[in-house]
């Protein structure tokens, strides 16, 4: 599971980052990034965060 995150259509609401901040992060340009690295294990979160974006920014591959 790899999370995406559509910097286009990212709002900052940092919801994301409040539900799984091992995989997500705030930028310098106040929106969310996915942090690099191995996410098994993680599965759960990543789907929580998906389901909690209000504008729908993440997707997973």
């Amino acid at each position: 599971m790899m999370p995406k995150l559509n910097k286009e259509t990212c709002i900052g609401c940092g919801s994301c980052v409040s539900i799984a901040p091992d995989v997500f992060k705030m930028g310098d340009d106040g929106k969310a990034e996915v942090i690099a690295g191995d996410f098994a294990g993680k599965e759960e979160m990543i789907n929580q965060s998906k389901d909690a974006c209000p504008v729908q920014a993440i997707s997973v591959e």
